[in-house]
This record gives C-alpha cells, sequence and structure tokens, in this order.
C-alpha cells in the first residue's frame, strides 16, 4: 500500500460520520498558514518561487502572434495588469454553455475563438503558464463568491459534491477539510483545502499544476474513479470552493509541499 494510501485508510478509520461543518469566515484560513517556514519562504520569494519560470513562459505568450490573423493576448487586452481582479472571479458563468467555465477553459476558448487556433491541453505548460500570469496580477486581492443568480444551480451542485462521500473509502471533502482541519493524519496537518494559490507548483509534482489537478489526486486518494479534466462536475466542485474561500487573499501562483 502506498504511503497515499495508508493516509486515506487511517481518515477513513479516524472520521466519524457526521454532518458536514461549514467553516465560519473568521476561521478561514489559507493553506499556506499550515505550511512549513521553509516552504512559506518560498512562496514569498519570487526568486526562490519556482511557479515564476512559468509566469516568464506566460509573459513570452501573452505578446505572441497566433493563427491566421496573427492575433495576440495584448492585442485585445492591452497589457496583462489591465486583468487585475479577473482571476479572483473564475469560475464564471459562461453564455455559451449556460454554465460555469474556470479561467483556464477561458483563456482556451479565446484561444479558439479570437485566436483561430487549437486549445492548449489542459495541464499543458503553455496553458498553465498563460493561466499563471493572468491570476499573477490579482495576487493580494480577496477571492471573490459569485453573486451570479445563473450559477446557482451549479453552486448547489458543487457543494454537494464536497460532502458526498466517494471511493472504496467513503471519505467526502468535507469530513477533512470543514470537520477535521488543523488536525493530523499520518504526520501530515489537514489544512482547510482553499483555492487560494492555483496554479500551484507542489513539490511532491515537481511542477505547476492547477486546482483539477489536485482535486484528482483526492479523488484517487479515496479510491474513486476520478472526473475526467474539464469535466462539468470538477469545474462545479471549483466553483464552490471559490465560493467557500470568499476574502482569503488570491496568492497565486503558490508553492505547496
Amino acid at each position: 500500500m502506498s504511503a497515499t494510501s495508508r493516509w486515506f485508510a487511517a481518515a477513513a478509520l479516524a472520521l466519524a460520520p457526521g454532518l458536514q461543518a461549514q467553516i465560519a469566515e473568521t476561521q478561514r484560513r489559507s493553506d499556506f498558514e499550515f505550511m512549513g517556514a521553509d516552504v512559506q519562504a518560498m512562496q514569498r520569494d519570487d526568486s526562490r518561487n519556482p511557479a515564476m519560470l512559468w509566469v516568464q513562459q506566460g509573459t513570452q505568450l501573452w505578446q505572441q502572434r497566433a493563427g491566421a490573423g496573427g492575433q495576440s493576448c495584448v492585442g485585445c487586452h492591452g497589457d496583462v495588469a489591465s486583468l487585475r481582479g479577473v482571476a479572483t472571479r473564475y469560475p464564471a458563468f459562461d453564455a455559451q454553455t449556460a454554465g460555469a467555465i474556470n479561467l483556464a477553459q477561458r483563456i482556451n476558448r479565446c484561444r479558439q475563438q479570437q485566436q483561430g487556433v487549437v486549445p492548449w491541453p489542459l495541464e499543458s505548460d503553455e496553458l498553465l503558464a498563460l493561466e499563471s500570469l493572468v491570476a499573477l496580477q490579482s495576487r493580494g486581492l480577496p477571492i471573490q463568491a459569485s453573486k451570479d443568480a445563473r450559477l446557482a444551480a451549479a453552486l448547489e451542485r458543487g457543494r454537494q459534491r464536497f460532502a458526498q462521500r466517494l471511493g472504496q473509502l467513503d471519505l467526502s471533502c468535507a469530513q477533512c477539510h470543514d470537520q477535521r482541519w488543523g488536525q493530523r493524519l499520518g504526520g501530515t496537518v489537514i489544512p482547510q483545502g482553499h483555492p487560494n494559490s492555483y496554479p500551484q507548483y507542489r513539490l511532491e509534482w515537481q511542477g505547476l499544476g492547477s486546482l483539477q489537478r489536485r482535486l484528482r489526486n483526492c479523488l484517487t486518494g479515496v479510491r474513486a474513479q476520478p472526473w475526467p479534466a474539464g469535466s462539468q462536475e470538477l469545474v462545479e466542485l471549483e466553483l464552490f470552493l471559490t465560493n467557500r474561500a470568499a476574502n482569503l487573499l488570491s496568492e497565486s501562483p503558490g508553492v505547496r509541499p
């Protein structure tokens, strides 16, 4: 049994069934606060934060022309600093699908419709780089809860998935991150599980990854079949997590163990 499987098996034994316990806004804490001093220092210092390598690539892609029309991001949006605050409002409502869309999907939509080129694969360096560049512009701003009534149903489905027990270990997100945050399982402190630092460089990955990558890892950890990357299920769970983290400050791109 892998270390991850042992950790989740211990969780299954330690966590008694119970109702979802919402975290009061006054008690919300970024996962940054649960990290060791070395990792915190790495995130604080842009010269040591490995995610900044992707931000540099994103800066180049922002200027890069693509497609038959030679269109670039800067050609439509101007300086990327003009997007300050945008990342704090995603996932957002998408009129084309009448559902929720996350920031990576929006970037790919622009790439396809405005530049006329093939979207980047999810989790590709290019997509993560441009998403990190855009997210960086909102660093230090509070995460915004969705007030769009058109997303009410999607938000509720995301909430239900957060509370749903899944996999062979029969665990939910809420059991760990709402009910047992701050406690230890297998020597690891359980954080509250907020999404305010994605895209995120994780030392265990030795690379940058999206929130969806982390969610899919968790599903695998409880021995559940992960939802496909980019699926409605994952985007709606992202939407709920963003609302759950309302008013925490954005740290993107973050660093975690």
